[in-house]
């Protein structure tokens, strides 16, 4: 399988989930392998292990796919998702950031650390 999407290379994505079934069945850890991806499996009941996944996700299901939907198909969800992944970065204020968007909030860190005295 060609690793690409959009003729961009997605080798080293780092696919992160729970210990659910679907995600240690051999297949899927063979197709993800096939796709260049890493697995990054949480531990089997400890909550906080992937207490920032599950939070992004909530905020997807929340922000898009139940205000954007039905769709009729993936392409449809697919186009929702970049969208909805733009909007989160460049325009949505996150109050734990200081109620600036990610963009923004990285901009300021790394110059900060370019000039120290600003």
């Amino acid at each position: 399988m060609d690793p690409r999407r959009d003729g961009e290379s997605v080798d080293g994505l780092i696919h992160h989930s729970d210990a659910g079934s679907q995600y240690t069945a051999i297949r899927y850890a063979e197709r993800l392998l096939d796709a260049g991806a890493l697995a990054s499996i949480g531990t089997v009941g400890d909550s906080f292990d992937n207490a920032l996944a599950e939070s992004v996700v909530g905020l997807y299901k929340t922000e898009c796919v139940r205000h954007d939907g039905p769709f009729r198909g993936v392409d449809d969800l697919e186009l929702a998702t970049a969208d909805w992944v733009w909007w989160f970065n460049y325009n949505r204020l996150h109050g734990s950031i200081g109620h600036v968007p990610p963009v923004e909030f990285e901009a300021t860190y790394y110059a900060a650390l370019r000039d120290p005295a600003a």
